[in-house]
């Protein structure tokens, strides 16, 4: 019941994958919680995440990485499988393609429900997520010179309010930059995201008056 209520929900409250334009409009983005930062007033580059949803009897999980350390930037960092459209392809495709580069989870094995809201990162990415349906447990084989691991965090911690908060860091020039986070046991969930999983929270149940009520039912 939990898991029909979930997938219907994702269906009605995401945009259709084929509503995608490169031209979008971040609604969304790292500025949000550091309005004082200056954005650096260039043509923002596409990029899309794949948000793996994983329909498990004992509730909904998501799926997620903690990228290689080996890597030039973010290294560390507990991210979606994604990147950079390549010349011609749309974010389903590119976060499908990025997932199976990533992880080698297959794209015959993910029904794209939807898209959430574009968001916009400092460094000057719109990164668009696509939300994927699994019914079956995944078989994964993270690339080592992308990803160190692959874990699940369950649906009904991701999208409790309770479970995000406001972290900070103080770069060694500028202002403080302010982030949101949502450990998860011995993960760290932070910046984009944290701030991805956080606006796909109020897309699908932001509007709701028993918003609590409504994700419990989903995640039973």
């Amino acid at each position: 019941m939990s898991l029909i209520s979930l997938r219907q929900r994702l269906v009605e409250r995401l945009s259709p994958a084929s509503s995608w334009r490169p031209d979008g409009v971040p609604l969304r983005s790292d500025f949000d919680l550091n309005p004082d930062t200056a954005r650096p007033g260039q043509t923002l580059r596409p990029a899309a995440v794949l948000v793996p949803v994983i329909a498990r009897p004992e509730g909904a999980t998501v799926l997620l990485t903690r990228r290689s350390d080996s890597l030039a930037s973010h290294t560390g960092q507990i991210a979606f499988p994604g990147g950079r459209l390549d010349p011609g392809e749309t974010a389903a495709q590119a976060a499908l393609r990025e997932a199976w580069e990533e992880v080698a989870l297959a794209p015959d094995s993910v029904e794209v429900l939807g898209i959430g809201d574009g968001y916009e990162t400092v460094t000057g990415f719109l990164v668009t997520p696509v939300v994927g349906w699994l019914t079956e447990s995944p078989v994964v084989f993270p690339s080592p010179d992308e990803v160190a691991e692959v874990f699940e965090a369950p649906w009904d911690f991701l999208m409790d309010p309770a479970n995000h908060r406001r972290d900070f860091y103080d770069p060694e020039s500028g202002p403080r930059r302010w982030f949101w986070a949502m450990p998860w046991r011995e993960r760290y969930i932070w910046g984009a995201t944290a701030a991805i999983v956080r606006a796909l929270r109020a897309r699908l149940y932001g509007d709701e008056g028993e918003a609590a009520a409504a994700v419990d039912e989903d995640a039973a």
